[in-house]
């Protein structure tokens, strides 16, 4: 969705509210980590809106959906109250099954919301950040192991490329595995380095990259509107 702020956040509220009515997390299995009905809600600017602001509207948002669902929310990214939150992966550490015990500790108390996990929806993480591009490495093996060893490598939580996080994906229906990588600042860490980071071990593992998938944010709007961002 790309809009103005009041739309985008109303849109944003009503879309929130449809999810969690009809979606059962304790019903759902998946290879993608994930914490929520509405897993992940980002703010990013797109035009004539600042980081800033972004970020605001962000915690308006957030503080809202707690009210009304009461659902248990975490600020991350540029949003982050604190920095072991900043990174969307600590926070989904545990996932929806380990998310009751999680919230016992200090540490993880939401930002809004109750301090227990919602039964059906779970838990969801709101910010502000810039544009991420998703950038699919798709590998020569139906081996699931070499795609998450080489994911691990590349990605910056196990010591890897900053701005990059990844893991391994099985694609059955083709009979390949898949390195799956979101770049959080493209800008810093450029794609040719992660898919020659990817070759150089995917050849060591016996996994010849094959072959390569972008997905890019929103970057831009027309010129009819005035203050945009964009949430996705």
């Amino acid at each position: 969705m790309v809009g103005e702020p009041e739309a985008l956040k109303t849109a944003v509220l009503e879309a929130m509210g449809a999810a969690i009515a009809v979606i059962d997390m304790r019903a759902h299995k998946g290879q993608h980590p994930r914490m929520g009905a509405v897993d992940v809600v980002p703010f990013i600017p797109v035009k004539n809106m600042s980081m800033k602001e972004a970020i605001e509207l962000s915690r308006q948002v957030a503080e809202s959906v707690a009210q009304k669902f009461k659902l248990p929310i975490f600020l991350y990214e540029e949003s982050a109250t604190a920095v072991h939150r900043r990174n969307l992966a600590e926070i989904r550490k545990g996932q929806f099954e380990g998310m009751p015990e999680k919230l016992k500790q200090a540490e993880w108390k939401p930002d809004f919301g109750p301090a227990e996990m919602h039964p059906s929806a779970g838990v969801t993480a709101v910010g502000a950040r810039m544009a991420l591009v998703a950038y699919n490495v798709n590998l020569g093996t139906s081996n699931l192991d070499i795609a998450s060893d080489i994911a691990r490598k590349v990605r910056h939580l196990s010591g890897g490329l900053r701005y990059c996080k990844a893991i391994g994906v099985e694609l059955k229906h083709r009979g390949i595995v898949q390195v799956s990588i979101n770049m959080t600042d493209y800008t810093k860490t450029a794609l040719y380095s992660v898919f020659e980071l990817i070759r150089i071990e995917a050849s060591a593992g016996g996994g010849g990259g094959r072959q390569r998938n972008r997905r890019f944010g929103a970057d831009g709007s027309p010129d009819r509107h005035g203050r945009l961002l964009s949430a996705a």
